[in-house]
């Protein structure tokens, strides 16, 4: 038995507690600031509110002031905050880390640089490591097609472990590895992590259809938009030539970026690219973003009807068009991603570019 201690106890770092315990092993959830209220409550009845489920019985909870205590003697590190705490991450949690355990993190996202490149969280971690533990301590991550809920549920789910070190990896696959959470390995980092953040932000380009199709049935307030394109609610007018359409050109699109970074832009027609990208069209938040865009409404106000809702395909649409414009790039070849900025930062109306797709 190993000692698993998960730091950020949002949904998906949370739902990590499910192959933990069923290997039998020690598992410690520790809150960010954000996450008091359900801390709070798995400690009183091992409820996780924002999941909706019980999480395992064996899974002891701790509030962010006892960090330090739950990293006491862990083997492995899960990091689960969103990309918006990797700043904290940083911070509050590498310079307690111990030589020679593996991070392994679920966090999407990636950061622009100055000359147009985009750096894997994965390596942005490593570089901010204390000089004393700087290079010994590896950095991994998770990549692929996974929904917290089916996680927790025990839904078959295949996805990557990605990280420098092979041995490490399948050390890390050893301890998390289930009849269910199907792990492949690989030591393409920016291949795995390229994909599973570009996928959030083309979940937001093909959900545009489903707003444009459902835009042709008749208005809908705010408060009925936000709840028609919840994660799971039918499409009013379902129309899918578009939305597939949109699906080609962006794993078009996400094999060239990928390829940019240095990465195996194969990965973009496989596991952690397409079929990241479907698992968050149909079952992610982004989605919701997508559809009230594509129905006519402002990012603005989209941003209010879903006030709450971590919007991480935001974040990577600006990084990567930011990075792209500043590496020279055609925009012929991201006529998407272009557009996607465009609406998001620039104030365009949603006006899809079919001429320019599968160039």
């Amino acid at each position: 038995m190993s000692i698993i201690t998960i730091v950020g106890a949002g949904m998906m770092g949370s739902a990590m507690s499910g192959p933990a315990a069923d290997n039998g092993h020690e598992v410690r959830l520790v809150g960010t600031p954000l996450d008091r209220e359900i801390i709070d409550s798995v400690r009183e009845s091992g409820f996780h509110p924002t999941l909706r489920k019980k999480l395992p019985p064996v899974v002891r909870a701790y509030q962010v002031e006892e960090l330090e205590r739950a990293l006491e003697g862990a083997d492995l590190v899960i990091g689960g905050v969103s990309s918006f705490g990797v700043d904290w991450f940083s911070e509050e949690v590498l310079p307690l880390l111990r030589p020679g355990i593996p991070v392994l993190s679920v966090t999407k996202g990636l950061r622009d640089n100055p000359d147009g490149t985009l750096t894997p969280f994965p390596y942005l971690l490593a570089s901010r490591l204390p000089e004393k533990t700087r290079g010994m301590i590896p950095f991994n991550a998770i990549g692929g097609p996974c929904i917290c809920f089916e996680l927790l549920d025990k839904r078959h789910t295949m996805v990557y472990f990605c990280g420098e070190d092979p041995t490490v990896l399948e050390t890390i696959r050893g301890m998390l590895a289930t009849g269910y959470y199907h792990i492949l390995t690989t030591t393409d980092v920016a291949g795995v992590e390229g994909c599973v953040a570009l996928k959030n932000a083309y979940a937001m380009g093909v959900s545009l259809a489903v707003g444009l199709a459902d835009r042709e049935v008749g208005d809908l307030d705010g408060e009925a938009a936000a709840a028609l394109c919840a994660p799971g609610a039918p499409d009013r007018n379902p129309v899918y030539n578009p939305q597939a359409a949109l699906f080609a050109q962006s794993c078009l699109e996400m094999r060239r970026i990928v390829e940019r970074m240095g990465g195996d832009g194969a990965l973009a027609g496989g596991v952690p690219g397409a079929g990241d990208l479907y698992v968050t069209i149909f079952g992610g938040r982004t989605r919701r973003l997508g559809t009230l865009l594509g129905r006519g409404i402002p990012f603005a106000e989209a941003e209010k009807i879903l006030k709450g809702v971590t919007l991480e395909s935001v974040a990577i649409i600006t990084r990567v068009a930011r990075a792209l414009r500043a590496g020279g790039v055609n925009r012929v070849e991201f006529p998407l991603l272009f557009h996607m900025d465009a609406i998001l930062n620039g104030g365009a109306e949603v006006d899809l570019p079919w001429d320019q797709f599968g160039c």
